[in-house]
C-alpha cells in the first residue's frame, strides 16, 4: 500500500519559531493531519511526518528500485541472448548476406495453405 501525500503547497504549516516553542502542538498537528511543512520566512524547508508515513516512504522506494532493478535484469538477459546469437558461428556471414541483399527476398513468401 502506497502512501497518500498531499502536494507541498497543501500541506498545513507552521514557522520555525511556532515548531520549536510550541512542539507538542506540533506533533498532535502531524499526528492529526499526517505531515506539516514547516517554514522559514514563508519558505518551507522541510516537512514533519509520521514514523509511520517514512516508513511507508521508505517500503515504496525500496519496491520500486527493486522493480527497476528487475526490468534492468531482464533487458541485460535480453541483451545477451541476442548478443550471443551475433557471436555464434558464421552469424557474421548471416548479416553480411542480409546486407548484400537490399530488402530482396531470395523466394516467394508464403501467406499459408488457404492462399
Amino acid at each position: 500500500m502506497s502512501a497518500i501525500l498531499r502536494n507541498l503547497d497543501e500541506l498545513p504549516r507552521q514557522n520555525a519559531s511556532h515548531v520549536k516553542n510550541r512542539w507538542g502542538d506540533v506533533v498532535r498537528q502531524v499526528q492529526e493531519s499526517g505531515s506539516v511543512a514547516v517554514t522559514n520566512h514563508s519558505t518551507v524547508e522541510m516537512v514533519l511526518l509520521t514514523a509511520a508515513a517514512y516508513n511507508q516512504l521508505v517500503e515504496d522506494a525500496q519496491a520500486q528500485k527493486a522493480r527497476e532493478q528487475s526490468v534492468l535484469d531482464e533487458l541485460g538477459r535480453r541483451f545477451d541472448a541476442r548478443l550471443d546469437v551475433l557471436q555464434q558461428p558464421g552469424a557474421a556471414q548471416k548479416v553480411g548476406g542480409l546486407f548484400a541483399a537490399k530488402g530482396k527476398l531470395g523466394h516467394r513468401p508464403k501467406a499459408g495453405e488457404t492462399f
